[in-house]
């Protein structure tokens, strides 16, 4: 029998081979793809129009780099007619962990252009299992996996959603410290204790599924269930999930469902069965025009009953076997329209559909996780309950907040920031009250890549009293705005580099120490966001009144919960290069009044003018407010005031 790998195997001593039984019947076993099971291996796999299909595999053998006796049997479909018909399957008793297989397709109705090599059969292909949880690479085997993993110890609880500060990572850099050291799962979990210590309880990581390029930002899966090799295998994905758990940190999984590949789709998804209309990806993707999207030919048809539950299956195999707590789904105004290189060609109510199924299905068995959107069309139909006519996703991506912040950080002249709109977006809300279905960002992976904070600030200067100012404004405007904050890796340092996921890329480190006060001041908002010293739990609330606006750039809004001592909290920003060493505002109530956090703060940075004090506000209203008190603000401020 052929093998798929052409590397000669090591010389061993014949061991003898399991006899196989006749494949004359499917299976009976419930599961898709290859399931260690019952003494032996499931195997299933999709293939509606197939004429044949065959599975090859060196079945008895255990972590071999290269097949050592490859066999192939006849797989039998499910059912002669209805459903059934379009599944093929069977169980191989005695079939081991970590053993190789491939599915062998023929559709005798196939193409002209479908045929494989000439070194291959006409009319047939060997396929990945689209299910594989890994493989030796996108043209080798796919690899049976063992699923079992040691989660003792793990009785990690998801914080409430209104407690979480997010910083999102990306895999194949974050845990480097040079230029072309490897940075995989394990390398990451050394950096653990350091978001631990900065007080972040959440992480959303990049997409790390297989992908066929030698680096990538992971929007390219092209073996969705598989661990991209260069990360790690599925247990290393797993071991990191435990070990953030252990340290009080969720983790969020970016997963892609708006496009599979490009790259890679012929050796997986795409022409799968060999059926196809000329042009198209075959029954995987959509046959008509919306198969096109900015990144490829390759949009899942979502209308197939099959495909979304592929994709079902991946989201809750993410939720529910990996122990993620959340799913961010990348671009879905490309999944709930149909969105193209050049243009947007209308709704896709079957993209709609499958979004409130997703959103269903994880209500449904684990509420307590979080699905987030990039959508980034401010739209609350994303997280509108779908009994109101919404997609009934937790919360999205808020770039409106993002936007009209980072305008006042980086516009070049201070009568360019415009108060109003930073006031606008401090007090947006989707859906009237969910405040918290909105995450909160100045810099992601996507505005990182052109030109990161400190820089886009000030220039090549990126350690100016400039640029640091107004990183501090932002990230306390950030922090004190109702909604989820988040980080990108390496903005709490104030990384100037522009991200890239080449190998020659890695944070600079370094900046940790000789810019340990801008460290502190992110750990200090993170604290305060999170309440850790019971004082500021208005900022877990979903209340805020932005009160007083000054065209010559003062912003003041109040934050609460319930109200009271140790909740409501008042935050004064300075959106200018103006000191004011006593500024009067309003108070919820007369008393003292300490201040919790100044930006203005001299321990941050030696550059800074220290102004800033506690306050007594006196009876006697002011903006609207029952109390009114003075506060002193330096250039580019925050301060965050409670009793």
């Amino acid at each position: 029998m052929p093998t798929l790998l052409t590397e000669a195997p090591p010389e061993t001593t014949p061991q003898p081979v399991p006899s196989l039984p006749a494949f004359t019947a499917p299976s009976d076993k419930p599961g898709m793809g290859a399931i260690l099971m019952d003494g032996g291996c499931l195997y299933r796999v999709w293939a509606p129009n197939a004429t044949a299909v065959t599975l090859g595999g060196d079945f008895f053998h255990s972590g071999n780099t290269s097949p050592i006796d490859w066999q192939e049997i006849p797989l039998q479909r499910d059912a002669a007619t209805g459903e059934g018909a379009s599944y093929w399957s069977a169980f191989v008793p005695n079939a081991v962990h970590d053993s190789h297989y491939k599915f062998h397709i023929r559709n005798d109705s196939a193409p002209p252009d479908w045929p494989a090599p000439s070194d291959r059969p006409v009319s047939s292909h060997w396929k990945h299992d689209p299910y594989a949880r890994d493989a030796i690479s996108f043209g080798g085997n796919s690899i049976v996996v063992d699923r079992n993993f040691d989660w003792s110890g793990d009785n990690f609880q998801m914080p409430p959603w209104n407690e979480l500060v997010i910083y999102e990572l990306h895999i194949g850099t974050f845990g480097r410290d040079l230029p072309t050291q490897k940075s995989d799962f394990n390398s990451a979990i050394d950096r653990l204790d350091y978001l631990q210590r900065l007080g972040v309880n959440a992480i959303e990581v990049l997409p790390a599924f297989d992908f066929d390029t030698e680096t990538s930002m992971g929007y390219n899966p092209g073996l969705p269930f598989a661990v991209d090799n260069a990360y790690g295998e599925l247990q290393a994905m797993k071991s990191f999930i435990k070990a953030a758990h252990q340290r009080g940190i969720a983790v969020i999984l970016d997963v892609v469902y708006n496009h599979f590949g490009p790259e890679g789709l012929d050796d997986c998804l795409g022409r799968f069965d060999g059926s196809y209309p000329p042009g198209t990806e075959g029954i995987y993707f959509y046959e008509d025009g919306r198969l096109y999207t900015p990144w490829g030919d390759n949009r899942p048809d979502f209308g197939r009953g099959e495909v979304r539950s592929y994709i079902r299956d991946h989201a809750m195999t993410g939720l529910g076997e990996l122990r993620a707590d959340g799913l961010r789904l990348d671009s879905t105004v490309s999944i709930r329209r149909i969105v193209r290189r050049f243009d947007d060609a209308g709704p896709n109510p079957e993209g709609f559909t499958l979004l409130r199924y997703l959103g269903e299905e994880k209500r449904k068995s684990l509420p307590w996780k979080i699905l987030i959107a990039e959508d980034l069309q401010n739209d609350d139909t994303l997280t509108r309950d779908a009994l109101f006519g919404g997609i009934g996703l937790d919360a999205q991506w808020d770039n409106w907040f993002s936007g009209r912040v980072r305008n006042a950080m980086f516009a070049l002249d201070d009568n360019q920031r415009n108060p109003q709109q930073v006031a606008e977006a401090i007090s947006k809300s989707y859906n009237s009250s969910g405040v918290f279905q909105r995450v909160n960002y100045l810099g992601s992976h996507d505005d990182d890549r052109t030109a990161r904070i400190p820089s886009l600030i000030d220039g090549n200067n990126s350690e100016s009293v400039f640029a640091l100012r107004r990183t501090a404004l932002g990230a306390a405007l950030m922090f004190t705005t109702p909604g989820i904050p988040m980080l990108f890796m390496g903005q709490e340092f104030l990384e100037s580099k522009p991200w890239n996921d080449s190998a020659d890329f890695a944070l600079d480190w370094g900046r940790i120490g000789r810019l340990h006060g801008m460290v502190e001041l992110h750990r200090r908002l993170i604290h305060l966001r999170r309440n850790w010293d019971n004082n500021t739990r208005g900022l877990r609330g979903s209340n805020v009144n932005a009160f007083h606006i000054n065209p010559e750039g003062v912003i003041a809004f109040h934050r609460w919960d319930q109200g009271g001592r140790g909740d409501d909290v008042v935050v004064v920003a300075n959106l200018t290069n103006r000191r004011w060493d006593s500024y009067n505002i309003g108070f919820p109530r007369d008393g003292t009044w300490y201040l919790r956090f100044n930006s203005d703060f001299q321990g941050y940075a030696p550059e800074f003018s220290n102004v800033g004090y506690d306050t007594t506000a006196a009876s006697g209203g002011n903006q609207g407010m029952p109390a009114n008190g003075n506060v002193g603000l330096g250039p580019y401020s925050v301060n965050i005031l409670s009793q």
